[in-house]
């Protein structure tokens, strides 16, 4: 999604931060959850439970060592350095994201488990086969390369590794209603159909292990709500970093319901 239209200082992130999780009623001197931060930290659809569902869908499990790619402020990194305990390497362009992502890493305490490495999802500084699973939650639609952005990600991969990934794709009419959580204007949207996605991915060396469009659970309420159940930090929100989001949460759900674009989520693996 796309998130504060100018680049801050690190002490001017850190700042935003701290107020919003102190205004939540959290205390950022003691040390934080990965749940207690969901409302603020997990930038897509579904937010906190669907990255659960995804982690269960992916057979997450503590051995693994996993790349979140687009990762935000990497708040399913510090879900899954949390529990199940594995480590978690994570890239994010914007400087503002990997900024805010060091801070909640050292208030949780999961620092030492999760890495924040700025830099393009098409360029990814790893070696070949460096990673036991790859994640990525609303984060293609940004993008308008897919291929490369998918051979990057089976590049990293080891032999039979897992890419879980969840997306919004281009539905059977035009997308009309702007902005929305990823674009602001048609220019910026590379929604690709369902369809294609998963041709581009097995042009990419990838099987399908498991993928279903999941609109429905999302049409009916705002997909891109994000509060995980255990939280009661009503004033904790995406608005820290994400401008005008009640409007690009309306226009989403419009287009999901109108049928302009999907929900889907999925799991395949690298030949």
């Amino acid at each position: 999604m796309t998130g504060l239209e100018a680049h801050y200082s690190v002490r001017d992130v850190e700042a935003r931060i701290l107020a919003a999780l102190r205004a939540a009623g959290l205390n950022p001197e003691q040390r934080l959850s990965p749940e207690a931060l969901g409302a603020l930290d997990h930038f897509h659809t579904g937010g906190f439970r669907a990255s659960r569902v995804l982690q269960e869908l992916a057979h997450i499990c503590a051995e693994d060592h996993v790349l979140d790619i687009g990762a935000g402020l990497a708040g399913a990194a510090r879900m899954l350095a949390a529990s199940p305990g594995c480590r978690v390497d994570c890239v994010e362009l914007s400087p503002d994201y990997c900024a805010g992502a060091v801070l909640l890493n050292r208030l949780t305490g999961l620092e030492d488990r999760v890495g924040v490495h700025r830099c393009s999802a098409l360029e990814l500084p790893f070696p070949d086969a460096s990673f036991d699973a790859v994640w990525m939650q609303n984060v293609g639609m940004n993008i308008a390369d897919k291929r490369r952005l998918y051979a990057e990600v089976r590049r990293v991969l080891k032999p039979e590794g897992r890419f879980a990934f969840q997306e919004m794709t281009a539905g059977d009419a035009a997308t009309s209603y702007f902005p929305l959580p990823w674009a602001t204007a048609p220019a910026e949207n590379f929604l690709i159909s369902a369809e294609e996605l998963l041709s581009v991915l097995d042009e990419s060396g990838f099987v399908v292990d498991f993928f279903e469009d999941a609109s429905d659970e999302q049409s009916s309420g705002n997909p891109v709500s994000n509060a995980p159940e255990v939280s009661a930090q009503a004033q904790l929100s995406l608005s820290v970093y994400v401008d005008n989001l009640a409007q690009k949460a309306e226009n989403a759900t419009r287009s999901l319901q109108e049928g302009q674009i999907r929900f889907v989520r999925g799991v395949v693996r690298a030949k």
